[in-house]
């Protein structure tokens, strides 16, 4: 995928580069020669970038450069040495709960934003989104995947959990079962597959993921902001209430429209 000519840079460091073009906003991943692996410096970028959002973007994609959109958490993290200035992994263990508790929460933040409700996210996802870069891709509301995509949740395999917030949708979108399935196997997850069980919205031809990409953004555009904003909001918090309690939401919910549309909201 290219970036716009015309878009403008926001930042690019630790492997993270934003752009803004109009109300279209571009995360990408920048370090192909490592299949964008990820690392705690990687995170801090991506929480900046969700706070350096103009109040002008509706949507955000979230892209990776090369071959592959993320391998998952860099394998320097298994060394002893860990990164420089990071905490290794066997420094976090010696720590106590309250500390641990505190570094997994502060990573965490780099992957909790992508679902607020005055945004849409798309993960245009090619090639391996493994364990970091599957939940990654699980942040996002939306994704589009080219037919060579390899998703894997890879940490039980390891001898660990899912922690960075990729739980919660996998279930929600293919239901307990499928998400045991996936996780406690590491098996991967193809296009088709991810298409037919819901973890796709659209699979497509390596060549035609930009486009694919960029008719879904204009797609979304079309509607009004506030309404998509709303519906998000209903929907997002559907599974949480009953039939009844959503029936209340819904009409609570259109009646500002309604008051909006007519020129008497507050």
């Amino acid at each position: 995928m290219t970036t716009p000519d015309d878009s403008q840079l926001v930042f690019d460091k630790d492997g993270v580069r934003l752009t803004v073009e109009d109300a279209v906003a571009t995360v990408t991943l920048t370090n192909p020669a490592k299949r964008n692996a990820q690392s705690p410096a990687l995170w801090r970028a991506l929480t900046e970038a969700g706070r350096s959002l103009p109040g002008s973007v509706r949507i955000v994609v979230l892209r990776g450069e090369g071959k592959s959109f993320s391998a998952g958490l860099d394998r320097q993290a298994f060394t002893p040495e860990g990164f420089d200035g990071e905490p290794s992994f066997l420094d976090m263990a010696r720590g106590s709960d309250a500390d641990l508790d505190a570094v997994i929460a502060e990573y965490q933040e780099a992957f909790t934003w992508w679902r607020r409700s005055d945004l849409v996210s798309i993960a245009a996802v090619q090639g391996h989104a493994i364990g970091a870069g599957f939940q990654l891709a699980l942040a996002c509301d939306l994704r589009v995947v080219a037919e060579d995509v390899q998703f894997a949740m890879r940490e039980t395999s390891l001898g660990l959990v899912p922690d960075l917030t990729g739980t919660h949708p996998l279930v929600s979108l293919v239901g307990y079962a499928r998400a045991l399935e996936i996780c406690a196997t590491g098996r991967f997850v193809h296009a088709e597959e991810a298409e037919r069980i819901g973890l796709a919205n659209i699979a497509v031809p390596a060549d035609e993921l930009d486009a694919a990409v960029r008719g879904l953004s204009a797609a979304l555009l079309a509607a009004p902001r506030d309404a998509v904003v709303e519906t998000k909001a209903l929907l997002q918090g559907a599974a949480g209430r009953s039939y009844e309690d959503q029936r209340t939401a819904e009409r609570a919910a259109q009646a500002r429209r309604l008051r909006d549309l007519a020129g008497l909201g507050d």
